[in-house]
């Protein structure tokens, strides 16, 4: 009986079996976020039992000019031109009841190869195509980038299922992409590292051997890849006005790319007393003990698709202070602390003033309310789960794939 229910069990999970076809970024581009993103979809759907394989362009091409100022060109032939091909290829032997998935909105250009086959776009965040439109004026985008969004944005309007990491970005994707799609639903990141309190003692142990500087009395924090939007000039137009008005500052660290030109122009504000390092790299454990040691996490951004380090600081039990525009104020809940978006154009110095006087009243709460936001925190952070986001995403896949595959959908979330 026992082997005759063991059997059955394992037919029904050989048919509940989703075959998936992730399209992703080529790694020769060396992003990072979005080719951790689809390895963290793989990775989760493979642990369910689903068969997924990787598409993206394997770089010959690139290879070759990879040195030289045709570098990008020659990626474009790799991406728009030798990668189609495979794709046709590779379709022939696709059976149709396979859920091809876009890991990012800007893979557009691909989405005409399988338009009539079940497919679903992951979309992430809209800002190139809204700087190619002209909608930031913070980010001016040459004739030719508009002209590449514009070409972006003509294949994704083909797909007919979206799934976006936040209302904000849905928003933008029917106002700005203009799609017309069957579905379009809305699924929160969910954490892609187990983010928890560190003992303060220890996190300050880990700090110290990753090479941070002893710090006594805490430090502010700020993660962020340095990108025009994560307005790093204005964090430290900030933090230069904190410092000018405490006698004892904490330093500023931040874990992001060494400054631009304008986040050096910045620092030379920053007083004496004040001290700003930037760190790089940084696994798991250690940025958990940052987020765990640091007294304020700042992220004043401009503009976000997500957000992930909001809700990272938060599950650590840190104190956020960021923007009051989506979807940071839709993505940080109601235990952030809120300052006015930096609009362009705007006095730099007043708008700073505003976060250094919001970060002051932070820093100066008691033990029992830092205590109090710190649990809120943690509650709020704690529904930005990882596994509801896999069963999530499949839940829509599964819908996707029945109103492909009637009479309904022969392929269950597991």
């Amino acid at each position: 009986m026992c082997e005759r229910d063991s059997a059955g069990s394992q037919r029904r999970q050989r048919e509940n079996r989703v075959k998936l076809v992730i399209f992703s970024h080529p790694e020769f581009l060396r992003s990072q976020s979005m080719p951790r993103f689809a390895r963290m979809l793989k990775s989760a759907y493979e642990a369910r039992g689903h068969v997924v394989t990787m598409w993206s362009p394997a770089g010959r091409i690139h290879r070759l000019f990879s040195r030289t100022r045709y570098a990008k060109w020659a990626g474009y032939i790799d991406q728009y031109v030798l990668f189609p091909l495979y794709v046709r290829k590779a379709l022939k032997s696709i059976s149709p009841d396979t859920l091809f998935v876009f890991c990012d909105q800007a893979l557009g250009p691909w989405v005409p190869l399988v338009k009539s086959r079940p497919h679903v776009v992951h979309a992430h965040d809209l800002l190139a195509l809204r700087s190619a439109l002209g909608d930031m004026r913070e980010n001016p985008t040459s004739f030719t980038g508009r002209i590449y969004q514009r070409y972006i944005r003509r294949g994704f309007r083909r797909a007919r299922h979206f799934i976006s990491a936040s209302k904000k970005t849905r928003d933008d994707l029917h106002c700005f992409g203009r799609v017309n799609g069957i579905s379009s639903d809305v699924v929160y990141n969910g954490l892609n590292f187990p983010y928890q309190p560190t003992p303060k003692h220890d996190a300050q142990e880990m700090l110290r051997a990753a090479g941070f500087p002893h710090s006594p009395n805490g430090a502010l924090l700020h993660v962020g890849g340095g990108q025009w939007y994560k307005n790093q000039a204005g964090l430290i137009a900030i933090y230069a006005q904190y410092v000018a008005q405490e006698p004892d500052p904490l330093p500023l660290w931040c874990v992001s790319p060494q400054p631009n030109a304008a986040v050096q122009l910045a620092l030379r504000k920053v007083g004496r007393n004040g001290r700003v390092l930037f760190f790089q790299n940084l696994q798991g454990p250690t940025l958990q003990a940052a987020y765990s040691y640091a007294s304020a996490f700042l992220f004043p951004s401009l503009e976000e698709g997500f957000g992930w380090p909001l809700i990272e600081a938060q599950a650590c039990g840190c104190p956020v202070i960021t923007t009051d525009a989506p979807p940071m104020s839709e993505v940080a809940g109601d235990a952030a602390i809120y300052i006015p978006r930096l609009r362009f154009g705007a006095d730099l110095d007043a708008w700073a003033s505003i976060g250094a006087a919001a970060l002051i009243s932070l820093l100066a709460e008691s033990a029992d309310a830092r205590s109090r936001r710190a649990e809120r925190s943690r509650v709020w952070a704690s529904g930005f789960d990882s596994d509801r986001s896999t069963q999530a995403y499949l839940a829509i896949y599964d819908k996707v794939l029945g109103l492909y595959l009637a009479p309904g959908s022969i392929c269950h979330a597991t």
